[in-house]
């Protein structure tokens, strides 16, 4: 399975928000493993750090779990970090990935000195804890475990890097 491509299509509010393909890196089973460059057009500045044409993203997807970590590194291989997003549990079926983004997001820095929770705003307003009150306590436990994952410097682990 290692080196064939597929795409992944992120999806929000029940409409695809971007399609990009990627190369499989590994696949366990439960965990799905790529590597895409970045995908979006032009320069994304958050403020706390900037993709960019040429960054690389080594993503993972689990089957079974509520979120997907992706390491973010720059064109020259330095690790930005690992921006995390909470999603419904992968679906990956034929050459596809289909994520399901439900607006909660973390950010964990390079050296582990800045966790922030992000789009908490967006979560809210997205009506999902009305209309799947269910998924939405799943997904607030998801950021919760991610966070946590984060502050103990155990993101660099769910990412299969070594610890420090």
């Amino acid at each position: 399975m290692s080196g064939r491509s597929v795409e992944v299509v992120l999806v929000k509010a029940g409409r695809t928000k971007i399609r990009y393909p990627a190369e499989v890196v590994a696949d366990d089973g439960a965990r799905l493993t790529v590597r895409a460059p970045w995908a979006a057009e032009g320069v994304r500045d958050f403020g706390f750090v900037r993709f960019e044409p040429g960054d690389v993203f080594v993503e993972h997807y689990w089957r079974d779990r509520w979120y997907a970590v992706k390491e973010v590194r720059s064109s020259d291989g330095t690790l930005k970090g690992w921006y995390c997003d909470i999603t419904r549990p992968s679906v990956v079926g034929g050459s596809e990935v289909v994520v399901e983004d439900l607006d909660l997001d973390l950010w964990v820095s390079a050296d582990g000195s800045e966790v922030l929770r992000l789009d908490e705003d967006e979560f809210a307003a997205s009506g999902l804890a009305a209309a799947d009150p269910e998924a939405a306590a799943r997904a607030v436990g998801a950021l919760d475990e991610l966070e946590h994952l984060g502050r103990e410097g155990l993101v660099r682990l769910l990412a299969g890097l070594p610890d420090r």
